[in-house]
């Protein structure tokens, strides 16, 4: 039997899901009464002081858990500055907090379109393996990585280094997408990330990447995502389903949709529910 996590990325993007009034320290804990997952992606922005990860320990309950996006320049995001051993030393060192209460899940190495598959780019994944210490997953963005004769190779590499492969659901459309490949490359852990399928704004400049992940799933298509839960859940104990479309509250709708729809449909896995603040399941 798997366990089932649902959540958002991020949690203080949706300004209308919280009371008026609530004080923005305090949306975590609010938040976690209703999801027991969340991604933290204010982290691949910037570099976060150890107290920040210190306060999102000691504010939600035993038993909630955070997927972090690691920072940008670790991921080749910032082409002026690459990634260097020094910067993931601090950046690991943050998140001592996280690992201390048993809160850090897992990291999400998610790559930029520029990086493509070749073989100094996979070597870079071994090598962020080596230095880290804690589970991995990666999300590709350029097709390169998924498509081709390479593709059985790349992932009895990532299951040789234990390195889990990101799922995803957007947008078919050129090589700044890939294709949702049902691959479990580690037993211990998937990561499905929904971001959505606004194919009008996919390659469009926007000011904010809310509108990108401007898109609100219908329920018919998360119904249609329970068959490939179950075939992960075939093969992995535990599934983050993350959703990435922040704009206007879609995120937290979605959500709540996909754990009722996993409960109704998967009774035969464990949807985890939210947790209470003694960290047992909320009613």
């Amino acid at each position: 039997m798997a366990r089932l996590y649902v959540g958002t990325s991020s949690w203080s993007q949706h300004t209308g899901f919280y009371p008026p009034g609530l004080p923005s320290t305090e949306q975590i804990s609010y938040y976690a009464q209703h999801f027991p997952l969340v991604e933290i992606n204010s982290t691949f922005y910037a570099l976060q002081p150890t107290r920040n990860y210190a306060a999102w320990a000691q504010r939600t309950p035993p038993g909630f858990l955070f997927d972090v996006k690691p920072f940008k320049q670790l991921t080749w995001h910032d082409r002026d500055h690459p990634p260097d051993d020094d910067l993931a030393a601090r950046f690991s060192a943050g998140l001592r907090p996280l690992r201390d209460a048993a809160k850090l899940r897992a990291l999400n190495y998610q790559f930029p379109p520029w990086f493509v598959f070749k073989p100094q780019n996979l070597e870079y994944l071994r090598h962020v393996r080596d230095l880290s210490q804690d589970a991995l997953s990666v999300e590709f963005r350029h097709r390169s990585w998924l498509e081709g004769d390479h593709l059985p190779h790349l992932a009895d590499t990532l299951r040789a280094w234990d390195i889990s492969l990101t799922v995803v659901d957007e947008p078919q459309i050129g090589s700044g997408s890939v294709p949702t490949l049902l691959d479990v490359t580690n037993p211990d852990l998937v990561i499905v990330r929904f971001h959505g399928r606004n194919a009008a704004k996919w390659y469009a400049k926007v000011k904010s990447t809310g509108e990108r992940f401007d898109y609100l799933y219908s329920e018919k298509e998360l119904r249609a995502w329970v068959p490939n839960v179950e075939r992960l859940a075939s093969e992995a104990r535990e599934i983050h389903l993350l959703f990435n479309n922040n704009a206007q509250d879609y995120a937290i709708r979605n959500g709540r949709q996909m754990q009722m729809t996993l409960r109704e449909l998967l009774p035969g896995h464990d949807t985890v529910s939210p947790f209470s603040a003694s960290g047992t399941p909320a009613v």
